[in-house]
């Protein structure tokens, strides 16, 4: 059996994440309890973080570390998420836009005629 383990899969037990962010393990649990990340639950409910956690841990840090309270580093964290899958939609639609001018491009037929010679 084979696992395909990607920025996303949780695999990181709590000491261990809390030691890659520099932070108390009891900090990741207030932020867990707070929303600001989700890390994935074993079956006995531990929690696992990803790399994406772990990434959205330290860009926590980073800007409590600038004086912002956790309310704004919630809505920043939206805005962020926001702004990932618009990209993202703008990118599918681009796709879309490009697809359809390829479907309908007209070529154009020019017709020469020789000139009679006099």
């Amino acid at each position: 059996m084979s696992y395909e383990i990607d920025e996303t899969t949780p695999v990181y037990v709590i000491s261990v994440a809390a030691e890659l962010v520099g932070m108390h393990a009891q900090t990741l649990r207030q932020y867990d309890r707070l929303g600001l990340v989700t890390p994935g639950r074993t079956s006995g409910g531990g929690r696992r973080y990803s790399l994406h956690d772990i990434e959205v841990l330290r860009e926590i840090g980073a800007l409590s570390s600038h004086g912002i309270g956790l309310e704004g580093v919630r809505r920043i964290l939206e805005l962020e998420n926001q702004v990932t899958a618009l990209r993202a939609r703008v990118a599918e639609l681009q796709a879309e836009v490009e697809d359809f001018r390829a479907a309908h491009r007209r070529t154009q037929l020019v017709v020469w005629r020789p000139q009679p010679r006099a």
